[in-house]
């Protein structure tokens, strides 16, 4: 008789989910295994969490995101938004805006974007992790 484990395992190599230790390597299946459940079951949330469109690609110090954009789209109707977890793209035909989630906290203001042919493509500097030490005293009690 099979494991509850091994039952498991089995149920999400039907699913295509990694299985065993691969679970910890990339945990970003979780985010794309959910966001393709709330789509199927709420199409109008699903749209509120982005299409997946855009290409996002990382170097040890950038963020760069491709987006495609339509060949007849206004160029000053196009706007990029960028905060330090999330990138918007606001004025896409249609009225439409796209919310792109960052793999890496960045700097904002330093971003810059560039519409080449049919790609807006955005390259943000990650930001710097913090290597600060705080000595903390320890107290005693009682």
């Amino acid at each position: 008789m099979a494991s509850q484990w091994e039952e498991l395992e089995k149920w999400m190599r039907g699913q295509k989910l990694p299985t065993g230790f691969d679970l910890f390597r990339d945990p970003s299946w979780v985010e794309n295994y959910v966001r393709g459940m709330v789509s199927k079951a709420l199409p109008a949330v699903g749209n509120a969490l982005g299409t997946g469109v855009a290409d996002v690609t990382e170097t040890s110090r950038y963020v760069t995101i491709v987006y495609p954009v339509d060949a007849g789209s206004d160029l000053s109707q196009l706007r990029v938004l960028v905060r330090e977890d999330k990138m918007r793209i606001d004025g896409l035909p249609g009225g439409k805006s796209e919310t792109v989630k960052l793999p890496h906290l960045v700097l904002p203001e330093r971003a810059a974007a560039v519409l080449e042919g049919n790609s807006l493509i955005v390259k943000i500097p990650k930001r710097p992790r913090r290597k600060k030490v705080a000595d903390v005293t320890i107290s005693k009690r009682g």
